[in-house]
């Protein structure tokens, strides 16, 4: 089997806000179709991790190459144009807005993007409720709205900050099927996930971060005898 091309590679990554030194030369690499999750516990600084990627904190040292460029340097809205898409812990609905006009509010940044009618087929709720302001909309229909509006931007490498968090069982069910049906179209996508019942069986890949460094990284094959070692670190 001849391995994917790697849209991702970040080398000896150091990332500060302000004075406060966050990642402490952080190595992980990504390649294209993959699903990577980034384990650990709150503060581990995976959050930081892809906010590092995007541009969005204080000061960055190392290497991020993207899709072969090195953006350690480049500014976030530079980052976005290499195709990615960022679905932040927060979400980011703006309440004013129609479930719809928040979906077409981000601008398109590559081609073949998904269309409205696309996003809508594969979330079935964001169609009924197409005209409803966003703040009606329940947090799992805000969750699939935060997804949905960087599928049509055409964003290749979407980057999801606990999407699980606080939902119903049946919509972390609704999610899951959204990434196996992401990665079956060739998206790349990195999660960062507290929920493990809802990464492990998605991820292709995961690393462990503790204390703003990577302490183990291991594919999914090796997750029966990683267990002990998550415990460790995760609790799980």
């Amino acid at each position: 089997m001849v391995e994917s091309r790697e849209v991702l590679r970040i080398q000896d990554l150091h990332a500060y806000y302000g004075e406060s030194h966050i990642l402490h030369g952080v190595n992980l690499s990504v390649h294209e179709g993959e699903v990577v999750t980034l384990l650990g516990r709150n503060g581990a600084g995976r959050t930081t991790t892809i906010k590092a990627l995007l541009g969005l904190v204080g000061r960055r040292v190392g290497s991020i190459q993207i899709q072969g460029q090195e953006t350690v340097d480049w500014q976030p809205h530079q980052i976005a144009r290499l195709g990615l898409g960022y679905c932040p812990e927060e979400r980011g609905i703006f309440s004013a807005l129609t479930c719809e006009e928040n979906l077409l509010l981000p601008p398109v940044i590559a081609p073949n993007g998904m269309s409205v009618e696309e996003i809508y087929d594969m979330f079935p709720n964001l169609s009924e409720r197409r005209n409803s302001p966003g703040t009606r909309l329940s947090g799992g229909e805000q969750q699939m709205l935060a997804v949905g509006r960087i599928l049509r931007t055409g964003a290749r490498i979407l980057l999801l900050d606990e999407i699980s968090e606080g939902l119903a069982p049946v919509i972390v069910q609704a999610l899951a099927r959204m990434i196996r049906a992401l990665k079956q179209k060739g998206f790349t996508i990195i999660m960062v996930e507290q929920n493990f019942r809802f990464a492990a069986p998605l991820a292709d890949r995961f690393y462990v971060m503790e204390h703003g460094q990577i302490v183990e990284g291991f594919a999914a094959a090796e997750l029966s005898s990683k267990m002990n070692m998550l415990h460790e670190y995760l609790g799980v």
